[in-house]
């Protein structure tokens, strides 16, 4: 194709995208200003002129595509449109902020300026540069909530359009997008964009079984449809002799809930019961008259099926924190199976969906004003956060992710105030909510008129009354109970305050002991003494100096002279659960230490990790992966590459934190190494159940078994059963072989 052609063709495309954007706006109930619209897209189609992205098409279809979400699927209105449309111009081009705001006006550019800010810098060098980011990206929000909110819509198309980025920078937006802005997106009530985006993330991360989820739900589907209609016939009935303006639809739950669901719960995907519920959405015959309306079907359809008496949500009365209403029901199945059913009306339906951005469309009457108090609380605990500088970026964004709290409860003050607490708070965080000074002085609490102490968790309709003291002082073990961000990031601001007292002490100590012997304090000093000690940080040190727990003597001072050499184990130091080996490996392969990532180093290709080289590389305590594991490697800060699960806690943290260190990683093993993998495994007690599992792994299948630990109770019994194995592969076999012994009702791997 000629180059006149492919630019015609291009233009064609650009046009045809623009145009679907206006008719979408034009068929909302927003304000009809095109006229601005055309403007910003004009504006931003001669700034990116001549660009294209990564998959080859020109740049001004991302803009377009952002602003088509954020009209079609959040219902934004032309503000949000042109600030969308315009989102990549100042960071991309030469055009500044001052040049929008003169031609736009000061809302839109205001806007435009806090995304700018967000994006600048992510790829930066520095660790946190992530974090510090998504910092802005919340003082941004607390002044307009449609940054962020355009934020998302970007990050979508961004992971709709994953697929022409190399692999090291999939898991790295991959893990963000889990880790920072799918809650967010729940928080702000977003719920279908939060699926697309988790299983989207989901997609990128896990290849293999996110294909096979989808495979099993499309086999289940036909089975699905007849339970579905067979339980909902009656239900329509009924509706329809009450007169009630209804649709029923199923939902069924996304492979990335069925995925986390298999692996918190440990179980398969047939052992999942809850992957078809079914919403009864309903128009009211007036708005007064909805909350009632609502119960009157809940009493209807619990004459038909039999309710779960523990299972009943009532969100109507009491909103969650991102606006959602409805009401839940679990009931019982002609067929002998639980199935949950959401009652809602259309309203809430669209809340539901869209989140804050509904609210805007309901701003007429006083409905808007209520719900908006609830975010307006929300961004204030999160500039309260921000307001307390936190040194590491890393605790910033857990202080954060754990303030997007997507369930929660209600407590009940001594006066009968009532409080929204996230799910699993303790009485000690309650105490940090109503005022820093109680939490610092807290000693114990009543509830309900008992005493408890302070780690005691609290549950829904408690009532607290907090008990202090003058004498007590916070306490650094109280990091490790309390739940909330805000407990979490007064606690420790106020450590770290008494914690400078003491490193100040250290430091002077050190000063001291280093003058006495003629050495002088420098960041190599401090490098040396914090790996010798085996100390994270500078600070850290200083601390444990001030407490006397570390004393500088004779050994620190040898090292620092260099008269010792300091012993390194070899790389089975690093390697900790590889045993035997069947072949002896090589011997000058057994005195190489780890890789280390030089200047040169290519990110984007996978490191492979094979017999030869696996000494090579790090492999931490935390997730245990062995070959068959999705896996990514990590570059550490002393340059080595660190091999982690892509499920492993800690790697999520890494992919939003330290996204550009990041690298793909593979296995090339051929069943010669052996590593440790953990089944635990529950059943009815028999005579020869310990034979027959032994038959099974040893003589069938001769695979080793190095420590089998079982007990039984009361006719029932559990164990676990460590063994050598060469991959993943050979533990999924084992498991099928177990799970078909007479008796034996549960087998799971812990690692």
């Amino acid at each position: 194709m000629s180059e006149q052609q492919q630019n015609n063709q291009d233009e064609q495309m650009i046009e045809d995208a623009f145009q679907h954007l206006l008719d979408t706006y034009l068929a909302s109930n927003h304000r009809k200003k095109t006229d601005i619209i055309t403007k910003a897209f004009n504006f931003a189609r001669q700034a990116h002129k001549g660009v294209r992205r990564l998959s080859g098409e020109p740049y001004i279809m991302h803009p377009i595509a952002v602003a088509q979400i954020a009209s079609e699927e959040m219902g934004l209105g032309s503000t949000s449109i042109c600030s969308a449309l315009l989102h990549d111009v100042v960071e991309d081009t030469d055009y500044t902020v001052e040049d929008i705001r003169n031609i736009f006006g000061e809302k839109i550019a205001q806007i435009v300026d806090g995304l700018t800010k967000i994006s600048g810098g992510i790829f930066g060098e520095q660790a946190s540069a992530q974090a510090e980011n998504f910092k802005k990206l919340l003082l941004t929000m607390s002044d307009d909530i449609r940054v962020i909110l355009i934020k998302i819509c970007d990050r979508l198309h961004n992971m709709r359009t994953l697929a022409s980025q190399p692999a090291n920078k999939q898991y790295k937006i991959a893990g963000e997008t889990l880790y920072i802005y799918a809650p967010l997106a729940n928080r702000l009530g977003l719920n279908k964009i939060k699926t697309e985006l988790e299983d989207l993330s989901f997609r990128y991360d896990h290849p293999d079984d996110y294909e096979s989820i989808e495979q099993k739900l499309k086999l289940t589907e036909a089975q699905r449809e007849t339970l579905f209609s067979e339980f909902t016939a009656p239900i329509r009935e009924q509706l329809d002799k009450m007169g009630i303006d209804y649709t029923i639809k199923a939902r069924v739950k996304s492979p990335y809930s069925i995925w986390k669901k298999m692996q918190t719960k440990h179980v398969t995907f047939d052992e999942i019961y809850d992957i078809l519920a079914v919403r009864i959405i309903f128009t009211p015959k007036s708005r007064e008259k909805e909350i009632s309306e609502c119960f009157d079907i809940y009493v209807a359809i619990t004459q038909i099926y039999k309710s779960h008496p523990d299972r009943l949500r009532d969100w109507i009365n009491h909103p969650k924190a991102n606006g959602y209403q409805a009401l839940h029901v679990t009931l019982m199945s002609k067929q002998g199976r639980w199935i949950e059913v959401q009652i809602r009306s259309d309203h809430m339906d669209e809340v539901a969906e869209q989140g804050f951005a509904a609210h805007w469309k309901y701003k007429d009457g006083k409905q808007g004003a209520d719900d908006e108090t609830e975010l307006n609380d929300w961004l204030a605990t999160i500039k309260e956060i921000l307001d307390d500088p936190q040194p590491d970026a890393m605790d910033f964004l857990d202080t954060i992710k754990l303030n997007l709290f997507a369930s929660e409860i209600f407590v009940f003050t001594p006066k009968g105030e009532i409080k929204t607490m996230p799910a699993g708070c303790t009485c000690l965080d309650f105490a940090f909510q109503i005022h820093t000074f109680l939490g610092s002085h807290c000693i114990g609490a009543k509830v309900n008129h008992r005493l408890v102490p302070l780690s005691h968790k609290l549950q829904s309709g408690d009532q607290v009354e907090i008990i202090t003291s003058n004498s007590q002082h916070v306490q650094p073990s109280w990091v490790n109970f309390v739940s909330t961000a805000k407990a979490k990031g007064k606690i420790q601001a106020i450590l770290r305050r008494n914690n400078r007292e003491i490193q100040k002490k250290g430091e002077a100590t050190l000063q001291e002991w280093l003058k006495k012997n003629s050495l002088e304090m420098s960041t190599q000093v401090l490098d040396k003494l914090c790996s010798f000690h085996n100390v994270q940080k500078h600070e850290d040190l200083l601390l444990a100096l001030g407490n006397k727990t570390i004393i500088p003597g004779d050994s620190d001072l040898d090292l620092l002279l260099g008269k010792t050499k300091t012993s390194s184990g070899g790389w089975r130091k690093y390697v900790p659960f590889i045993k035997t080996a069947k072949k002896k490996i090589k011997e000058d392969q057994q005195t190489s230490g780890p890789i280390v990532v030089g200047k040169d180093f290519n990110k984007k290709k996978p490191v492979n990790i094979s017999e030869t080289n696996i000494g090579q590389y790090i492999f931490p305590h935390c997730c245990h992966p062995i070959p068959g594991d999705d896996i990514l490697g990590y570059i550490d800060n002393k340059n080595h590459i660190e091999i982690h699960k892509r499920t492993c806690p800690v790697a999520e943290k890494l992919k939003s934190s330290f996204g550009n260190r990041i690298l793909d990683a593979k296995w090339e093993m051929h069943r010669q190494l052996f590593f440790d993998a953990t089944i635990e495994i529950r059943g009815i007690d028999r005579k020869g159940m310990l034979h027959d599992v032994a038959e099974v792994i040893s003589h069938l299948l001769d695979v080793n078994i190095h420590r089998m630990t079982i007990n039984s109770d009361e006719g029932i019994f559990d164990g676990s059963i460590e063994l050598r194995v060469h991959d993943r592969k050979e533990v999924s076999v084992i498991m099928k072989k177990l799970k078909s012994i007479d008796g034996l009702q549960e087998v799971q791997q812990i690692m």
